[in-house]
């Protein structure tokens, strides 16, 4: 078995930790158990190139019980725990490529390596793995049936490669699943965000001008939070029903350049590029943090920022000093990549349950009907989700109402009204 990590010796803590988040993982654990009877995966080859995480050995642990070879890379250079990669390599003989800081050029040998073995499924977080595949010869990988993605930015680059008619195979979009963006968005980014930036920082958020910049699912959630600690939030949007909701929702709602003036703590998460640019960094005030939540460290333009400063220096762990040449403080935290996995630990396994669910149940459902699917981006089938909400539910000890025969008919009757 192959594999490149950064130290086997740490399986013990790691399995300790893997431990730990099964607790909060029931909905997997339960499609674990049908898949070990079951063996819906047996002889794939599935490549996943996900956060190295206690969540993400439950899932790949998960598809080797549904009878699948699993091979794991990371899908961001900061967001793997070394302890979970020995972990998973050592007590569940899955191959894993991934250290935690790994340079550029390790991170995409660590993808061509998962790739190495020609896998049936892929399963992807922000679309390296897929665009790598779309790089080479169309013949490399012509044994691919098809794929899942798990975030919003992959989802985003997958819709634009089919609209080019360029998609090789179909992929779920898992990221579109209400029982993923309504809960893992909204109050895993919400929550691990903060995590992350308070873990960095040691800063109090109460008081603080907390901007942050785009308000999908993701910025509702850090929004929320934020809040809910007592900070003054300021949205900065390009999207007026967004900007509307979060001004309904009782925040501050300003351009970037005005908001550059004012704010204490700044977060990107926006899925697009320099959201924070050259001519906002001199505006900052004194000592301003600035972090990114969004899936790739693009976000925030880093290059001006370095330009722009006369010194840099490592102040504290995943905190970048620097000093511009106006003599300004401003401070970079995990070098721009996801705060909320570069310092934190990432989301909660409460929200990851259903992501992973999610994931887990697609590559089942890509098995039966992938001769059937045309090469596009496609949602979660409704009943997946459906199912997968009411095993939430259940594991949550909450029951809920059905409707009676009267009310079925009713719905979907014209006859009826006043």
């Amino acid at each position: 078995m192959k594999y490149d990590i950064k130290d086997i010796n740490l399986a013990k803590k790691g399995t300790l930790r893997i431990e730990w988040a099964k607790n909060d993982m029931p909905v997997l654990k339960l499609i674990k158990e049908r898949f070990k009877k079951e063996k819906p995966l047996k002889g794939l080859k599935i490549a996943c190139c996900l956060h190295v995480t206690t969540e993400t050995a439950h899932l790949a642990q998960v598809l080797k019980e549904g009878g699948a070879n699993v091979l794991l890379c990371a899908s961001n250079p900061l967001s793997t725990q070394d302890d979970v990669a020995a972990s998973l390599v050592k007590n569940s003989e899955i191959s894993v490529f991934a250290i935690k800081g790994e340079d550029t050029k390790t991170y995409y040998g660590h993808i061509k390596a998962v790739l190495g073995p020609k896998p049936d499924i892929t399963m992807d977080d922000g679309a390296d793995l897929v665009s790598t595949i779309h790089q080479r010869n169309p013949s490399e990988h012509s044994n691919i049936i098809a794929g899942t993605e798990e975030t919003t930015t992959g989802v985003i680059r997958l819709r634009a490669l089919a609209k080019e008619g360029k998609l090789r195979y179909p992929i779920i979009a898992v990221n579109d699943a209400l029982t993923k963006h309504l809960f893992d968005n909204r109050y895993g980014t919400g929550q691990s965000t903060l995590d992350g930036i308070i873990r960095a920082t040691n800063k109090l958020i109460a008081g603080a001008n907390f901007v942050v910049c785009g308000y999908g699912w993701c910025g509702k959630g850090v929004s929320m939070r934020a809040k809910g600690l007592g900070a003054k939030v300021i949205v900065v949007e390009v999207n007026p029903l967004r900007a509307l909701e979060a001004t309904m929702d009782g925040f501050e709602v300003l351009p970037i350049r005005e908001a550059s003036k004012i704010g204490d703590i700044f977060v990107t998460i926006t899925g697009d590029i320099n959201v924070i640019r050259k001519e906002h960094f001199p505006l900052m005030k004194e000592g301003a943090i600035v972090a990114n939540t969004g899936h790739f460290n693009v976000e925030i333009d880093i290059k001006s920022l370095e330009a722009l400063s006369k010194t840099k220096r490592r102040i504290r762990d995943f905190v970048d000093e620097y000093t511009l040449k106006n003599g300004k403080k401003i401070y970079l935290l995990g070098e721009g990549r996801l705060i909320n996995l570069a310092a934190a630990e990432g989301h909660p396994a409460q929200v990851m349950d259903m992501s992973f669910a999610n994931q887990a149940l697609s590559a089942e459902y890509i098995v039966k009907n992938h001769k059937n699917m045309e090469n596009d981006v496609f949602k979660v089938p409704d009943d997946i989700d459906r199912n997968i909400a009411a095993l939430k539910l259940k594991a949550m000890g909450i029951k809920i109402d059905t409707l009676t025969k009267e009310q079925e008919k009713y719905l979907a009757s014209w006859e009826v009204g006043t």
